[in-house]
């Protein structure tokens, strides 16, 4: 399995891209730097778009990809909880800023087939076995275990706040893939609206080696750039404590499994 961060930002600047990750060239985990990290022949192969929630960082180019498929041959697949899906279709794709790319080129046969999926609920997607988790975020969102055939496996949360010990009950990742948005002197701030900082991370990890006896490799995403360069050092220092690696994620990054 390889993992490619399309965009691992929650903002757009130049080379920074929203958060959009890419496994093997054909599934999608959120569409914010979608389109605007792959080629059109790149775009031709995503068979799968998995959506955590609908926040516009995490769904913005399910737009232009499906402006630009509408002439591909084969269409792309979104899933997505119903609630996250129904934003979606009255704010993002209702046809009045921009085509409605769920509905053409027709109803019937649409380029952006939309399809529900239920927290806990295993499914198999083009192949993987994928595990929607609840995570605690300000709107409803899950994160998703995608586990390939031969049992490589990952669990990237999306937006999430603290208190993930049900999701660590459930899933046994060899990588994480995790938001970090801010640095600790907001971590309350961070906290209240669903997301993580360095130390924040800290302890869901320390509950995840609890339950799990172990620590997957961790990639931390989702960071503002305003605040990179103070992250990276609280990551680097809470890596030290917990005795792991926790990297950064970039847009262009790879990862093998």
């Amino acid at each position: 399995m390889q993992i490619r961060v399309l965009g691992a930002h929650s903002v757009e600047a130049k080379g920074l891209r929203m958060v959009s990750l890419l496994i093997d060239g054909i599934m999608a985990l959120d569409a914010g730097g979608l389109t605007s990290s792959l080629s059109l022949s790149e775009q031709q192969k995503v068979r799968a778009v998995l959506l955590t929630h609908h926040h516009f960082d995490h769904s913005r180019d399910l737009v232009t990809l499906g402006a630009n498929g509408a002439n591909f041959a084969s269409p792309v697949y979104i899933y997505g909880l119903r609630y996250t899906l129904d934003i979606l279709n009255f704010c993002l794709l209702d046809g009045k800023i921009y085509a409605d790319f769920s509905r053409w080129p027709s109803g019937d046969k649409p380029f952006l087939q939309q399809r529900v999926i239920e927290p806990l609920q295993p499914q198999n997607i083009e192949g993987y076995g994928v595990l929607p988790m609840p995570v605690q975020h300000a709107v409803p969102s899950v994160g998703f275990q995608v586990t390939s055939k031969d049992g490589k496996s990952l669990f990237y949360t999306g937006d999430t706040g603290p208190g993930l010990e049900a999701c660590w009950q459930r899933i046994s990742p060899q990588l994480l893939i995790i938001e970090v948005s801010g640095a600790d002197k907001d971590k309350d701030f961070l906290k209240s609206n669903g997301h993580l900082s360095p130390e924040l991370l800290k302890y869901e990890l320390m509950q995840f080696n609890i339950i799990k006896g172990y620590l997957p490799r961790v990639v931390a995403i989702h960071v503002a750039p305003q605040y990179e360069k103070e992250v990276r050092g609280e990551l680097k220092r809470i890596a030290r404590q917990l005795g792991t690696c926790i990297d950064m994620g970039y847009e262009g990054m790879k990862i093998q499994l």
